[in-house]
C-alpha cells in the first residue's frame, strides 16, 4: 500500500474506530471481544483497503465483517466458555460513550436473539435502511422486516418485565 493510501486508511480508522467498536459491543455484549472483533475487521479491511474503497464507502464492508466475525465467534464452542473470573467485568464498558442509564436498554438488548440483535443494531442503531440491512446480511428485505418487528416486540417486552428502580437505590 502506497503512502496516500495508508494515511487514507489511517484517517478513516480514526474517524470511524469508535462506532465500530459500540457496533460491535451491541453484537456480542463484550467489550473485549468487541476490541478484538474491531481489530479482526480492520486488519480484513487493510488487505483489502484499495479494492474496498474503490468500491465505494468501506463501512458497509466492515459492518458485514463484523457480523460475520461475531457469528462465527458464537459459533465455536470451546469460544463460549467463560471463566469465572471473566464473568464479572462482562457488564463494565471501560473507555466507551454507552452511558449508565443505557444499561438497561442493552442488557434488554443482549437478551433477546441474536438475528434480531443484528438487524436491530444495524438498523436503529447504525441507521441502515431495510434494503441496506438486506443486502449486508444477504437475506431479503421481508426477512428484515419481520426481525425487526419482533426484535423491537422482544425488546419492549423485556423493557416492561424489568424491575422499576427506587429512588435512591445504588
Amino acid at each position: 500500500m502506497t503512502d496516500s493510501r495508508e494515511a487514507a486508511f489511517r484517517a478513516w480508522v480514526l474517524e470511524h474506530r469508535t462506532r465500530l467498536r459500540t457496533t460491535a459491543f451491541l453484537l456480542c455484549g463484550d467489550w473485549y471481544l468487541a476490541d478484538d472483533l474491531v481489530q479482526d475487521a480492520l486488519g480484513r479491511l487493510y488487505s483489502r483497503w484499495e479494492r474496498v474503497v474503490a468500491g465505494g464507502d468501506p463501512r458497509a464492508y466492515v459492518h458485514r465483517i463484523l457480523c460475520n466475525l461475531n457469528t462465527d465467534y458464537r459459533r465455536r464452542p470451546a469460544r463460549r466458555e467463560i471463566s469465572e473470573a471473566d464473568v464479572a467485568t462482562l457488564g463494565s464498558h471501560p473507555n466507551t460513550s454507552i452511558d449508565e442509564r443505557d444499561d438497561d436498554l442493552i442488557a434488554a438488548l443482549l437478551a433477546i436473539p441474536v438475528g434480531q440483535r443484528t438487524v436491530l443494531v444495524l438498523r436503529f442503531f447504525e441507521d441502515l435502511s431495510i434494503e441496506q440491512t438486506a443486502n449486508l446480511l444477504k437475506t431479503s428485505s421481508g426477512n428484515v422486516k419481520s426481525q425487526t418487528s419482533r426484535g423491537l416486540e422482544a425488546l419492549r417486552s423485556r423493557l416492561r418485565a424489568r424491575p422499576a428502580k427506587t429512588e435512591g437505590a445504588a
